[in-house]
């Protein structure tokens, strides 16, 4: 009998026009077209896991997800041949065998995303960044988020009625960059909330645009009260851009 064998997958994906990561009722995910195109591969429906879930319009230019099989891979032709099948929006970039007990979620230790600004129109960049065409203070922005580091309870920028055991999290950069004529924020934490990013990014472009304060966001960190945040920021704009693991989860 061929033991089966569990493998991670390294892809990415353009998320206009999907509704989010995770498989659900009438609407398309990635996971679904994921699991399809596996099963074509493979003819026989194949489950995946992935590293964590990315909202309606949310993009990934690095997610992970596992899957088991006892099939023999070579792996060059695999990707050749998955890559073929997939829709041009997805894109499979690796795979590497794992340990029979690695989780694509639960043995994750550092998650990274990306937010990207635009200050002018810009129809190549529609799909991927939010235009904003007030120009924030991005000192200011960057104080404030230096005070997310100082916290570990994120209730204030979780979606509501979300199924999560606890709202904390440890986040170990949170900075904003500008560059080429974009601003960036970049965030890397243990793990993240729904919506956490978005309202994150909506609050401290509040603070950068006079708005709000530094003093603010920490009032309102301790409130754990959503409703004292800002508004999220659109989807298009957001990366899941890095995920990191224990080197010794891998076999090859």
């Amino acid at each position: 009998m061929t033991m089966s064998k569990r493998y991670f997958l390294e892809l990415s994906y353009k998320g206009t026009h999907y509704h989010g990561w995770q498989i659900q009722n009438n609407a398309i995910s990635v996971q679904e077209v994921l699991e399809k195109s596996l099963e074509t591969y493979f003819r026989h429906p194949v489950g995946i896991m992935g590293s964590g879930r990315t909202d309606t319009g949310v993009h990934a230019s690095m997610q992970v997800c596992h899957f088991d099989t006892d099939a023999a891979l070579d792996y060059q032709r695999f990707l050749r041949a998955i890559n073929g099948i997939l829709p041009k929006d997805i894109a499979i970039s690796g795979i590497r065998e794992v340990r029979s007990d690695a989780h694509a979620r639960f043995d994750a230790v550092k998650r990274s995303y990306i937010y990207r600004v635009i200050l002018q129109k810009s129809p190549f960049l529609e799909d991927f960044a939010w235009m904003n065409y007030f120009q924030p203070n991005v000192d200011l922005m960057n104080q404030a988020a230096r005070i997310l580091l100082k916290h570990e309870d994120f209730e204030c920028f979780s979606k509501v009625h979300t199924e999560v055991k606890h709202f904390r999290c440890k986040i170990i950069h949170a900075s904003w960059e500008q560059k080429d004529g974009e601003l960036q924020f970049h965030i890397t934490a243990n793990r993240f909330l729904r919506g956490m990013v978005r309202a994150i990014v909506g609050t401290l472009m509040d603070v950068g645009l006079g708005r709000k304060t530094a003093e603010d966001l920490e009032q309102i960190i301790v409130s754990k009260d959503r409703k004292k945040a800002g508004k999220s920021a659109p989807a298009k704009g957001l990366f899941f851009s890095k995920i990191e693991y224990p080197a010794d989860i891998y076999l090859d």
